[in-house]
């Protein structure tokens, strides 16, 4: 009986232990539920576009989710589609879990998608001008942008824009050809011609070529329009956009063609003035200084070089241009200069006055949009010649003259002066600097000492030749401390300033000639 007993829990503790056996079997198999696998996630919640759609037990079967909710929303529809579909996955490990069955993650897919999806996606050609893009729906219309920009200086429709494919470009697109009708009938002309033409051709060219060369008249040219571009590079791709995102023709162009105001410099030329620039570039004179803040003023004074913030009109796409001009106007020729060996830089003398002539001129100019960038002439007539300005200039580079007493301020200047006293020269040899009784004199440059002592008029004086002609000369010293044939340095103390001769007052005069001739020392002295 014992023995029964314990038979029968034995049979008792097996079927418990089966019976666990088969139920974790059975979750174990039972579809959504999920086993523990520590070698990494086994379960994966699910966003798309910032929406939940459910847990997954893999990225890769989310990722056929996705797929299988694209095609479910797009099937019906034969137009392209555009649906965001950011899909984000956050995995975990765990120990039990389940997973949402997949028609339930695809469902929620789906309605995420609809909620993103757009409208079909229309073939279109995107249209690139340096940062700037547009999108319109055929490449005629890419062609009749182009062209009506072109045309707001081309009024006579010679030149047409035609597209091709641009085979430098690595992922292809089209690029801009322009070219004159007139390019286009030859090249029409050419492709319709049989062999013997060719012939025919060449014969003209050999005759044409035997013509001697004759210059042309006034009369010979064809004024007007004679190339034109883009000033910006233009970039054409086929795409497929939204219907939202591409644009019509007339908004387009509109868009492309409207003005706004661009920053320039403009470079001051003599004979500006603010007003005048103000004027030139169509700006009130509040609006020139506030982009000029260093002017006060339209009185304020401007130089030559200087650079003044304008501003003018400008598209998203700019136009390059040239025509050929006619135009009278009075004309100057270049200044001459008559180099003198012997005469320092800071001296120079008018030999000739100019005066202006006038010409009749034919000239290639250059435009972006409406500013004249610049301009070549290509035949002139001289109607009446013009006078050139001859100058007469040294060349010699002057010495360096330093100032020639310890402190002192000039208190007589070189030139034509009242007569301080009598006895004195109405015509001032030099520069006198006020300064006390016994100051230093220096030598203004290195030299030899040609004269040193008393002289009528100067009082104690000292002569210092510096070679070339050159001489300086200081005077009313009170005491001499160099002698004739000295040879002293740049700066070397000289003598000492004093009221001797016929003086006014204590000071120094000081002189400096070129050649016999009395110079202004101020236009020497360092």
């Amino acid at each position: 009986m014992k023995y029964f007993s314990i038979y029968q829990r034995k049979i008792h503790l097996w079927f418990v232990f089966g019976s666990c056996l088969a139920l974790a079997a059975v979750i174990f198999l039972m579809p959504g539920w999920q086993h523990v696998d520590f070698s990494g996630s086994q379960m994966y919640t699910v966003t798309l576009n910032g929406t939940e759609v459910g847990v997954v037990g893999s990225e890769e079967e989310a990722e056929r989710d996705l797929i299988a909710a694209r095609r479910a929303v797009a099937s019906g529809s034969g137009d392209l589609m555009y649906m965001k579909a950011e899909l984000s996955l956050s995995g975990r490990q765990v120990l039990w879990g389940r997973v949402d069955d997949r028609s339930v993650v695809i469902r929620h897919m789906k309605d995420v998608l609809k909620g993103s999806a757009r409208s079909s996606l229309e073939r279109c050609f995107t249209v690139k001008i340096g940062e700037y893009m547009v999108s319109l729906p055929t490449s005629d219309d890419v062609v009749s942008l182009l062209e009506t920009a072109l045309g707001q200086y081309d009024t006579d429709h010679e030149f047409l824009v035609s597209l091709s494919q641009d085979t430098a470009r690595h992922l292809g697109g089209l690029t801009t050809k322009i070219t004159t009708t007139h390019e286009q009938d030859v090249e029409a002309a050419k492709a319709s011609r049989l062999p013997i033409a060719g012939i025919n051709e060449a014969l003209d060219d050999v005759l044409v070529s035997a013509e001697p060369v004759v210059s042309p008249s006034f009369d010979d040219y064809q004024l007007g329009l004679t190339s034109i571009s883009f000033g910006k590079t233009v970039e054409v791709a086929e795409s497929y956009l939204p219907k939202d995102q591409v644009s019509d023709l007339a908004a387009a162009t509109s868009d492309v063609l409207q003005q706004n105001a661009a920053k320039q410099t403009y470079e001051v030329k003599s004979g500006d003035t603010l007003s005048q620039i103000a004027e030139d570039y169509g700006l009130s004179m509040d609006d020139l200084l506030a982009m000029n803040p260093n002017y006060a003023d339209e009185n304020a004074v401007i130089r030559v070089g200087d650079l003044i913030t304008v501003t003018v009109p400008q598209s998203k796409l700019p136009i390059r241009y040239t025509k050929q001009e006619y135009y009278e106007e009075d004309y100057n020729e270049d200044t001459v200069y008559i180099d003198n060996n012997s005469w320092y830089t800071t001296k120079t003398e008018v030999v000739q006055e100019p005066s202006a002539g006038h010409r009749r001129v034919i000239a290639d100019v250059t435009y972006e949009d409406d500013q004249k960038e610049s301009s070549e002439i290509v035949k002139e007539e001289v109607t009446v010649a013009a006078v050139p300005k001859i100058v007469e200039r040294g060349t010699q580079t002057p010495p360096t003259y330093v100032w020639p007493v310890s402190g002192g301020y000039v208190s007589s200047g070189f030139g034509a002066r009242s007569r301080p006293k009598a006895g004195a020269s109405t015509y001032h040899k030099g520069i006198d600097i006020a300064c006390s009784v016994g100051s230093a004199v220096m030598a203004s440059n290195g030299g030899t000492v040609s004269s040193a002592g008393w002289q009528s008029g100067y009082g104690y004086v000292v002569y210092i030749d510096h070679g070339n002609g050159v001489q300086t000369r200081y005077g009313h010293l009170s005491k001499i401390l160099v002698r004739v044939g000295e040879t002293v340095k740049q700066g070397e103390r000289i003598a000492l300033s004093g009221n001797t001769g016929n003086s006014t007052g204590p000071h120094c005069h000081f002189e400096i000639r070129i050649n016999g001739e009395a110079v202004n020392p101020l236009n020497y002295l360092n």
